[in-house]
């Protein structure tokens, strides 16, 4: 049976999107993966610059409180890529962090009911976990 990370708790508390690691979207540098997702929501640049200054989980909130773009159930899957892929090759120590999970299936457990991104009580999409293991079979083929 193959070896599975089934949380991002621990040792394997970077592959979170809460991970305070630079990453870099549509021009402007936010301190997580979440924040940048979280911007990402909208196109208004005025709001993306109030996410620079909040912790992971007050953006995750600050998300949820503005409407989204129009496009953002077509984009969301193709941004959340591009975020996740910047995190782990925008320095060598993220790049060497996520090589070290070859050989595991990685999954996004969660007990807050996302079934998209994730899985709980053993249902769900892990689409971020599916991001997480394409990135990093990218990087293991460059």
């Amino acid at each position: 049976m193959e070896k599975k990370i089934s949380g991002f708790r621990g040792e394997w508390n970077f592959l979170s999107n809460f991970y305070k690691t630079d990453v870099l979207f549509d021009g402007q540098i936010y301190p997580s993966a979440e924040h940048a997702y979280q911007a990402a929501k909208t196109l208004n640049l005025d709001i993306r610059k109030k996410f620079l200054n909040l912790s992971s989980s007050e953006a995750k909130s600050f998300g949820r409180t503005f409407k989204v773009r129009e496009d953002w159930e077509e984009v969301k899957l193709k941004i959340m890529y591009e975020i996740v892929l910047d995190k782990f090759t925008r320095n060598d120590y993220m790049t060497f962090k996520l090589a070290k999970t070859v050989g595991y299936y990685i999954e996004e457990e969660n007990y807050w009911g996302d079934t998209f991104w994730g899985i709980c009580k053993g249902v769900g999409q892990n689409n971020l976990g599916k991001i997480l293991m394409k990135v990093r079979n990218i990087l293991i083929e460059n």
